[in-house]
């Protein structure tokens, strides 16, 4: 069932570590049991990574300038319409065993509604990731970007992390974070991937509104897991900071007027 099917995967790069970026590369090559083809798409100004990556699997494109995470996943699409079954989006951060894919796919396979797949994400030393969530209200955003308010903030925090759920057993969440989704590739295509409003941020939660509009569903599948480094990079960094400010203000904007 499986020897026949093709897997793509794409990476957005700007100026990512390149022996992190190598492991993440690694882990994708490793998987022999599906045709594979694994797209870098390179959003640095002088296209830094071209040439340094050779093998048959991988595909180059540089973007000469910075056009922003989404954008640059959504460049591949019309590539994938005719040779992909599966796409996942893939973060230059990540790592996995290749063992997992079987699980997720099998999963996809399972259910006809089910659009999105994405496993259990753990920090590099073990400790776990909060990346299945409610969809965010201002306040949840606002007091998760203040720790001073953490304590009057609780029970706002923990409904959005799903606190009150058994994080060991799947379930369809509302929203899974972008580090590492498996789409069926049919869909990914129907919802003309993400959307091109956010440049940083955000996107992932409106994919995810995206799905449940067109009546499909994403499952956060703790069976298997991977490995994130996840540098929260808009917490220390005013330009990121202001990024993904603006980027919640498009995501409220858009989904009030829904």
């Amino acid at each position: 069932m499986t020897e026949n099917r093709n897997l793509t995967a794409s990476i957005v790069l700007f100026n990512k570590d390149y022996q992190m970026l190598h492991e993440t590369i690694e882990c994708f090559l490793k998987i022999e049991k599906y045709n594979t083809k694994l797209y870098l798409i390179d959003n640095s100004k002088r296209n830094s990574f071209q040439g340094k990556f050779q093998n048959d699997k991988i595909e180059y494109q540089g973007s000469e300038k910075n056009i922003g995470f989404g954008k640059g996943h959504n460049l591949i699409l019309d590539k994938i319409k005719t040779h992909s079954d599966f796409h996942l989006i893939l973060n230059p951060d990540v790592t996995f065993s290749e063992t997992i894919i079987d699980q997720l796919i099998d999963e996809l396979e399972k259910d006809q509604e089910l659009a999105l797949v994405a496993p259990k994400v753990l920090f590099p030393n073990g400790e776990f990731q909060h990346s299945c969530r409610r969809y965010p209200s201002l306040s949840e955003m606002f007091f998760r970007r203040l720790p001073i308010f953490n304590g009057l903030s609780k029970s706002i925090i923990d409904r959005g992390i799903y606190a009150d759920k058994d994080l060991s057993q799947p379930f369809y969440a509302e929203y899974l974070t972008g580090c590492f989704h498996l789409y069926k590739t049919e869909d990914l295509l129907e919802l003309k991937g993400f959307d091109h409003r956010y440049f940083l941020y955000m996107e992932d939660i409106d994919i995810c509104r995206k799905i449940d509009e067109a009546g499909k569903k994403k499952l956060y599948y703790p069976k298997v897991e991977i490995f994130h480094v996840l540098k929260q990079g808009s917490t220390k960094n005013i330009k990121l900071f202001l990024r993904h400010t603006i980027s919640m203000i498009k995501y409220f904007y858009k989904w009030s007027l829904k």
